[in-house]
């Protein structure tokens, strides 16, 4: 594990012994005894996926954040869950290692339904849950479609059958395109709304996207691929089992997750409040780190 002074880089990294032998890595921001909060990094993501106004948040209001490499990025062990509750027995453990009695979880994104599925699976433990542009189910009860998203179902027979050597294959693409990494960030920020332009052109987002970029996809990048596959299939849980208490942010110009996904599912969460973000789109909640952080740490007891 590496200890590190400066606010802007992980207070401590290291990796945590889960089932099968498996290893999940993770990276905290904050101070060592501040009120938990695990965040759940977007699709693609890694453990450092988490905004400097976050960051600096948790110093001035002594909070600690623990981000968390989904398996097959970072240094977490490839794995494949059958379904996205299992994850949670992982959480659990890693909670336990790190001295995490109670928590707040938030999922950006594709993180969204990792952060749902804690609130369902560990009530006791998880006080509250924070969404910024979730993933909602594409199957079941609970399933609604359309967006970008969309497209998940076609890809991921592909993926549940190939993820490993894609896996393989993209995190050496990544290593040979490392120094015109900056360039593929501004070619994607060129091509999406204004929201996220405008986002991904201020300069401490760009190097945060950057360094969790190159810094989890040294040696794999099969997170995202797994990500694709569960998403299509049952979560393990139904939305009105999340009894904890959830906030949802959501841009309005969202096109990869649409807005009317997030109020479909508010409104489907036994208790949820949902924030549109005006003019924002997918990475919009990472805008307003402050208020999700001080908005989450309002919910349930402390």
């Amino acid at each position: 594990m590496r200890q590190a002074s400066d606010p802007a880089r992980p207070r401590l990294e290291g990796s945590v012994a889960v089932r099968g032998g498996r290893r999940l890595s993770f990276a905290e921001f904050g101070v060592p005894r501040g009120d938990a909060v695990v965040w759940m990094h977007g699709t693609p993501g890694a453990r450092r996926q988490i905004p400097m106004e976050a960051r600096r948040y948790a110093e001035e209001h002594e909070l600690r954040i623990i981000g968390i490499d989904r398996p097959g990025i970072g240094s977490s062990t490839p794995h494949l869950y059958p379904d996205i509750l299992d994850w949670t027995q992982d959480l659990s453990l890693l909670a336990d290692v790190l001295g995490l009695d109670t928590m707040r979880v938030i999922g950006l994104s594709g993180g969204g339904p990792y952060a749902l599925a804690a609130g369902a699976a560990l009530p006791e433990r998880v006080h509250a849950v924070g969404v910024m542009g979730g993933v909602a189910p594409m199957v079941g009860p609970d399933a609604i479609r359309g967006g970008l998203i969309e497209l998940a179902p076609y890809a991921a027979p592909v993926l549940a059958a190939a993820r490993v050597p894609l896996s393989i294959a993209l995190a050496q693409a990544i290593r040979v395109v490392r120094p015109l990494a900056g360039a593929v960030i501004d070619g994607y920020a060129r091509v999406q709304p204004a929201g996220d332009r405008r986002l991904l052109s201020r300069p401490e987002f760009r190097a945060m996207f950057l360094d969790d970029l190159l810094n989890g996809a040294r040696f794999q990048l099969g997170a995202p691929l797994a990500d694709i596959v569960l998403f299509t299939r049952p979560w393990g849980f139904r939305v009105a089992d999340v009894t904890v208490p959830v906030h949802w942010w959501h841009g309005d110009a969202d096109h990869i997750v649409p807005l009317r996904h997030g109020e479909h599912m508010v409104a489907r969460l036994p208790l949820a409040q949902l924030s549109v973000i005006a003019g924002e789109s997918h990475l919009g909640g990472l805008g307003v780190a402050h208020e999700v952080l001080a908005t989450l740490m309002d919910l349930g007891p402390r």
